[in-house]
């Protein structure tokens, strides 16, 4: 999967940019508060219709404008498709070659993202909010299906909290209503309890080699935790489980006016030679994880959908001394995928991938080939 060209309209403090694109390496190079960042921000819109930076869409129109517009051809295993996002104070408007598309499900996967930013730090040290969103960003991309059912979920999850509201102010109220709920929220959490658990044990299969790879360091690996134990992730052994959990807590969940146990109240972590790497890590070994992890996520995609991601790392060489910079050029290399990077300058960077990278100066929202 490879980004031909993309176009910014009025989109934070770019008002006019076309860019055609290296299918390997292309490296963005710029002071702070160029732009640099804005761009990858409008691939990652582009994709999945949201930004990975805390903020709303009237923030990324440019001021004093009333619509912000992305388009980008992408080319998927010779297809080549043009998605277009119009962006006002209170609207998205998504089309994929000029055709207008309502429901995100079908539009998100026509470009697959992995993102690596400074910020991704949370992943290993923020609330377990931040990593399940990233799971159901990346498992909504290789899979229609699972972010159809994650919405379903979501929708009966809304429905289920409201009713114990009203069987709490409300003793005469009909409890039957409850169980259909109960079952049918039950169903849709299956489908994510094994998902998920398939996505981590796939990501456990390389973490550890690139961990090693850039850092010469290993026993690297991800743990999914589930606030429900479960024996195995078979959907007989939830299904009980979760029959079970949700039996035995009603009065609890009665009197809390809520659903306390289910997926949306998952968690992962990131264990070093066994431990929390959160409380026994450096910064750095949290940081190379969070990478480490990314750059597994490579594979996955490429067997689900028979196409690599496109890659964008944010300041990436900020993060790592000279030599980790250039083992992760040399793993990004040997796959065929393409990548988007920015930087405050090239140097330290071995000048065979520069040599073959498409390198753009950003100044004041202006981006110009090197």
């Amino acid at each position: 999967m490879k980004i031909d060209k993309i176009n910014l309209v009025n989109f934070r403090n770019y008002s006019k940019c076309s860019l055609s694109l290296n299918d390997n390496m292309n490296i963005f190079v710029g002071d702070n508060a160029q732009g640099k960042t804005n761009m990858l921000e409008a691939i990652t819109i582009l994709a999945l219709t949201k930004s990975h930076r805390v903020g709303n869409s009237p923030n990324i129109i440019m001021f004093d404008k009333k619509k912000s517009t992305i388009s980008g051809n992408v080319k998927n295993n010779r297809v080549l498709s043009r998605l277009k996002i119009e962006i006002t104070e209170d609207s998205k408007k998504l089309s994929i070659n000029n055709t207008n598309i309502k429901k995100v499900a079908d539009y998100i996967s026509y470009l697959n993202v992995i993102v690596f930013t400074p910020d991704d730090l949370e992943i290993v040290k923020g609330s377990p909010n931040i990593r399940r969103n990233l799971l159901n960003i990346q498992l909504s991309q290789l899979s229609k299906d699972y972010l159809n059912v994650y919405n379903e979920y979501n929708k009966l999850l809304k429905t289920r909290n409201e009713y114990l509201k009203i069987l709490f102010n409300n003793s005469i109220a009909d409890t039957n209503y409850i169980d259909i709920i109960t079952d049918k929220l039950i169903e849709k959490a299956i489908i994510i309890y094994q998902k998920r658990k398939e996505y981590i044990d796939l990501i456990n299969i390389n973490i550890n080699k690139f961990f090693e790879d850039i850092s010469g360091d290993k026993n690297i690996s991800v743990k999914y935790v589930p606030n429900i134990e479960f024996d195995d992730f078979e959907y007989e052994t939830i299904r009980k489980k979760l029959k079970h959990t949700f039996k035995k807590n009603y009065l609890k969940e009665l009197n809390y006016g809520m659903t306390i146990y289910g997926p949306h109240r998952d968690d992962f972590v990131f264990e070093y030679n066994g431990n929390d790497l959160k409380y026994y890590g450096s910064q750095g070994q949290q940081k190379l994880a969070i990478l480490s992890f990314k750059l597994s996520e490579i594979a996955i995609f490429k067997d689900f959908c028979n196409s690599t991601p496109v890659l964008l790392l944010d300041d990436i060489f900020s993060e790592l001394d000279i030599k980790k910079r250039n083992k992760l050029l040399k793993i990004i290399s040997m796959y065929d995928i393409q990548s988007i990077i920015t930087t405050t300058d090239l140097k330290n960077i071995n000048k065979k991938y520069v040599e073959n990278a498409f390198v753009f100066i950003v100044k004041n929202g202006n981006i110009d080939r090197k």
